[in-house]
């Protein structure tokens, strides 16, 4: 089972991971936040399904900070190759897209590719606030 969103910023992100990280009842397989020109893209993918009334509470949650993404070719390949085993470097030198994190959720992945990035560019983008 998977939930695949879209948000505006990092600020949304990092709300999502930590309000997953903070559910001991989630049978989280992965989280991956890939970063797209104009938006980031999570997805949450599980073990298992969750009871209707975990998965509402979850999908509520998700769609007030975000909304359902629907992805790519090259997203798909990418999520492919990481369930795979691929290393997320190996996934981003083949598909070329950025992967910010995969596995467990790890907010410290996030500041620091938001600190790279803006270091490279000079200001922050608005998608990085």
């Amino acid at each position: 089972m998977q939930y695949l969103y879209s948000f505006a910023n990092v600020s949304l992100i990092l709300r999502v991971m930590d309000r997953v990280s903070q559910m001991p009842q989630l049978p989280l397989k992965s989280l991956t936040v890939i970063y797209l020109v104009d938006r980031w893209v999570m997805r949450i993918n599980l073990k298992h399904g969750l009871n209707a009334a975990a998965e509402k509470n979850l999908i509520a949650f998700l769609m007030e900070n975000g909304m359902p993404h629907d992805p790519s070719v090259q997203l798909l390949n990418t999520f492919r190759a990481l369930d795979q085993g691929q290393t997320p470097t190996q996934a981003m030198n083949k598909y070329q897209v950025v992967v910010v994190s995969h596995g467990v959720p790890d907010p410290t992945e996030l500041h620091e590719f938001c600190a790279r990035f803006v270091e490279g560019l000079g200001y922050y983008p608005p998608s990085l606030v």
